[in-house]
């Protein structure tokens, strides 16, 4: 598969950009916290059923305090709608005490320490760094692991394997909404078992063989200025400052 050029992988962003030009994620949340939270929930489920659970949760609870005050039964019952939500639940009650117990309830800008938190890896730590705190970090997942590979702006092996070569390649203008635009890219067009390949804006850039579009088609929209929209999710207000932990308090970490 011949590598994308400096000029291609730019022109491959600037056409996402272009079909989604305030890239947000389409978790709904109200601070640094219930951000963590709806991350850790989306694992192994879909944006739209997190967050279908979530507006109930936090509107009881949108601090680690608030978490623990409400008890892992609780809100085991509150998520139940989610996949795996009794070890969420536990998940949850987990990390707002290691939250209270060793960050003074607030959420730390920190990767190490966030992977510290029961239920939190890799992929979570930089959707929270990337969202809540505006780093520039690629979070693959698997529709950003399966775009990276099938247009082949960055092949690998594994989830780290892609998410280093994104960030290898990635123009610096573009790396704060990469994970964005991919992940949406992954969602709505280049879909796991058959792309979209009519209405994609990179498709003459793509490495993929078994495109779905004839090559007059594909070689027609290269010429398109703008992409088409993708899918808008809720708009998002900029996270407030992180309140302080209430009610709760106390007790040890549990094991992860």
């Amino acid at each position: 598969m011949r590598r994308f050029s400096k000029r291609e992988v730019a022109e491959f962003y600037r056409r996402l950009s272009a079909s989604r030009p305030i890239p947000q994620t389409e978790l709904e949340f109200i601070n640094p916290f219930t951000l963590l939270v709806a991350v850790v929930l989306s694992a192994q489920a879909t944006d739209i059923g997190v967050n279908r659970a979530t507006p109930a949760l936090f509107a009881l609870a949108d601090t680690p305090g608030g978490m623990l005050a409400l008890g892992e039964e609780r809100v085991a019952e509150l998520i139940r709608t989610i996949g795996l939500y009794r070890t969420k639940a536990r998940n949850i009650i987990a990390l707002s005490r290691m939250l209270i117990d060793q960050h003074g309830g607030t959420v730390p800008r920190d990767r190490e320490a966030l992977e510290t938190l029961p239920g939190v890896g890799r992929k979570t730590a930089n959707v929270v760094l990337n969202v809540a705190f505006g780093e520039p970090t690629i979070a693959v997942d698997t529709h950003i692991f399966r775009v990276g590979n099938r247009t082949g702006i960055a092949p690998g092996k594994t989830p780290l394997a892609v998410e280093q070569g994104l960030e290898a390649v990635t123009p610096a203008q573009y790396k704060h909404g990469a994970h964005h635009w991919l992940i949406l890219h992954g969602r709505y067009v280049c879909k796991a078992r058959k792309p979209d390949c009519p209405v994609c804006a990179v498709a003459d850039l793509c490495r993929y063989g078994a495109k779905t579009a004839p090559a007059e088609m594909i070689a027609a929209r290269a010429g398109a200025v703008t992409a088409e929209p993708l899918v808008e999710g809720k708009k998002r207000r900029k996270p407030p400052p992180q309140p302080s932990p209430a009610g709760g308090e106390g007790g040890k970490p549990a094991p992860k």
